[in-house]
This record gives structure tokens, C-alpha cells and sequence, in this order.
């Protein structure tokens, strides 16, 4: 389960990476808020997202070696993600549609958090 997680993990943070660095006036249009500005604001979390994605590689070939990696960019790194995402919209009034990411990063969090905890038990 742990390797498909990491497959699912990579494959999310990849795609909106590359849409962070190809496309980022159409993804801030699609989500109701202005590109960044300057440009080098997207470009960096794209890179962030691409290098997350990436690392996701090696859990995927190696779930048990790599479990540590899974702690922090699954619990760890989209959890406090999607809290923040939350708070942003309740204090700061973000978009309702940033709650996407709240969700999509919470679930991963939550998926890689049992995936992790059942792995371990069953052995």
C-alpha cells in the first residue's frame, strides 16, 4: 500500500508542479486570485512541488527503506499544508477554492498516515 501511496503522492505533487511552472496565470485564473508577481514566486514553489514529486520516486521502488520520507511529506509536510490552507481561509480570507488544496493535501496526509501505520502493524 505504501508504494502506491508514494506513486498517488508523487504523481499529485508532479502534475501541479508543472502546472505551477508551465501555465501559472491559468491555474491562478482557474482559482480566482492574481498570478503571482513577480513570476519567480510560482516558479519556485513549482520547483518545490517537482522536487517533492521526484523524491516520491524512491518510496515507490522502496516503501520500507524509504518510510521516513513518507513521515514528512505525507503527515508531516501536506498535513501542515492543508491546516494552513484552512487557516488562511478562515483568518486571512483566502478563496474558498484554495479549501481544494486543504482537501486534496489533507487526504493525502490522512492516506499516507494509515498507509504507514497499517504497513507497520502487519508486519
Amino acid at each position: 500500500m505504501l508504494s502506491s501511496v508514494a506513486a498517488v503522492s508523487g504523481l499529485y505533487d508532479l502534475v501541479v508542479g508543472a502546472l505551477l511552472l508551465s501555465v501559472p496565470g491559468t491555474l491562478a485564473s482557474a482559482f480566482g486570485v492574481p498570478a503571482a508577481s513577480p513570476r519567480i514566486f510560482s516558479d519556485l514553489n513549482g520547483l518545490f512541488l517537482i522536487a517533492v514529486g521526484a523524491g516520491y520516486y524512491f518510496p515507490w521502488r522502496e516503501p520500507e527503506r524509504y518510510r521516513g520520507y513518507m513521515w514528512v511529506m505525507g503527515p508531516l509536510l501536506k498535513g501542515a499544508g492543508a491546516a494552513l490552507f484552512i487557516l488562511d481561509y478562515l483568518l486571512r480570507g483566502s478563496p474558498a477554492s484554495f479549501l481544494l488544496f486543504a482537501a486534496s493535501d489533507g487526504a493525502l496526509a490522512l492516506l499516507t498516515l494509515y498507509a504507514l501505520a497499517r504497513d507497520r502493524r502487519t508486519k
